[in-house]
């Protein structure tokens, strides 16, 4: 077993969390949102059922990727899966990886199936793995969905990182061989939107935007450098909220699901209204796990979905989709962004 790989995925969880900051810099605070005076609707004819990478989910929210590939991680995926089956939310592992180079540690993953025999399981795998890893990946977990995470910068800033990144390759023959459907995910930079003319080409349907706000990678890694000499690229890449208003041209094309410092059943709203179909929380989770345990993380989601409820309510929105027509102002800064990023190429 790849002792170091280990200590580094216990390395994340920890600085994922010294750095935690309960009101998260992603641009969501920069959207307000115009009230419905006159709703015309009851509470309990909201739905909150929407779709993940074209699966029928109960709840437009889901726990992301954050962990396992050591002992310590283990005990964390088998705390979330927990929390998961209870709530009946999807639930993404950390990347896998490390448990197709050692198979040993594949028990710190698949505890998450065991956990959740019914619910949606959702692995986690690099871009720079091909077919056979992916199929692996997929294979261990019993996953309904793979994830297929697009991470040049962390790995860069990373002491032991990769620095070639040749990926097409790979995504166009995971998404055209593999037997489940694939999410391509940044991990926190956001996605530039000619990006997407490349995804389209290559067949992917359905990305996770994964903007700036929540955990930084760049920052984590950094901490492990010796000269810790990257903190120039600490607020690297584009906000949540930016990234979704630069991906709206391309909403016919894809299925798209928002994360990046997710703190609030108001950022759910926000990220929907903005075009996402569905929301993955991760530090948010993480960090009421550490702090409360499982019956405190339950408790959290629960909470999420009365509110959902309660706010879709006073938005005058029945579904999901009816949040797309919502009207919203955007700040001066985020209106010249999107202004901005409407006339690059």
């Amino acid at each position: 077993m790849d002792k170091q790989h280990s200590h580094r995925k216990d390395e994340h969880v920890f600085l994922a969390e010294k750095f935690y900051q309960p009101q998260a810099q992603n641009g969501l605070a920069d959207i307000r949102l115009l009230p419905t005076n006159l709703p015309e609707i009851s509470k309990d004819e909201v739905s909150l059922t929407t779709t993940l990478a074209g699966k029928k989910i109960s709840v437009p929210f889901f726990i992301n990727a954050m962990s396992g590939g050591s002992l310590e991680t283990a005990k964390l995926n088998a705390q979330l899966a927990e929390v998961a089956a209870t709530t009946g939310i999807p639930m993404a592992t950390g990347s896998q990886s490390i448990a197709i180079k050692y198979p040993e540690l594949a028990s710190t993953f698949s505890i998450v199936r065991q956990k959740i025999p019914q619910g949606i399981v959702i692995g986690n795998l690099g871009a720079s793995h091909g077919l056979a890893a992916a199929q692996k990946a997929v294979t261990m977990l019993q996953a309904d969905i793979l994830e297929i995470h697009l991470n040049a910068a962390q790995e860069l800033i990373m002491p032991e990182g990769d620095r070639s990144f040749y990926w097409e390759k790979n995504l166009q023959e995971i998404i055209k061989w593999l037997n489940v459907p694939v999410i391509v995910k940044e991990v926190g930079f956001g996605i530039r939107p000619t990006t997407f003319k490349q995804l389209k080409k290559l067949g992917v349907r359905y990305v996770d935007l994964s903007g700036r706000g929540g955990t930084n990678f760049a920052q984590i890694e950094n901490q492990r450098r010796p000269a810790k000499d990257f903190a120039l690229l600490n607020d690297f890449g584009l906000t949540t909220a930016e990234t979704l208003l630069a991906s709206q041209a391309y909403a016919a094309d894809f299925s798209f699901t928002a994360s990046g410092g997710i703190r609030t059943a108001l950022d759910i709203v926000k990220c929907l209204i903005l075009g996402a179909d569905n929301v993955g929380i991760s530090g948010l989770f993480l960090h009421t796990m550490i702090k409360k345990g499982v019956s405190g993380s339950i408790e959290l989601i629960e909470q999420f979905k009365s509110q959902l409820r309660s706010l879709m309510t006073l938005l005058g929105c029945r579904t999901v989709a009816d949040l797309r027509q919502v009207p919203y102002v955007l700040s001066v800064a985020l209106e010249n962004f999107r202004q901005q990023i409407q006339t690059k190429p």
